[in-house]
């Protein structure tokens, strides 16, 4: 591996372990795809430095146990706003 490559792999796993980001987030902030960044957070940095791997696995471990919860919240808020757009309602009206 590279030393650039080892390079971005353990800045990306030090910036999830500290923010707690997600992997599509973490793509985002880096300019790259999500599955380069699982991919470094997986495979390349458990041989780079194991206790960071350890931390990073275990927020990836936690971002897979709750994704269904936030794939519920995301669908219900665009049903909502579907249904306000439809309706007409705005904000001023829900709260009456």
């Amino acid at each position: 591996m590279g030393e650039d490559a080892a390079r971005r792999c353990l800045e990306m796993a030090r910036y999830l372990a500290s923010t707690g980001d997600t992997v599509r987030g973490t793509a985002r902030r880096f300019g790259v795809s999500k599955s380069l960044v699982h991919r470094e957070l997986t495979v390349r940095l458990e041989r780079l430095d194991r206790a960071l791997y350890r931390r990073v696995r275990g927020q990836l471990q936690y971002h897979k146990a709750i994704r269904h919860l936030l794939g519920g919240e995301a669908t219900k808020r665009r049903y909502l706003s579907e249904k306000q757009e439809k309706w007409g309602i705005d904000e001023q009206d829900k709260q009456k």
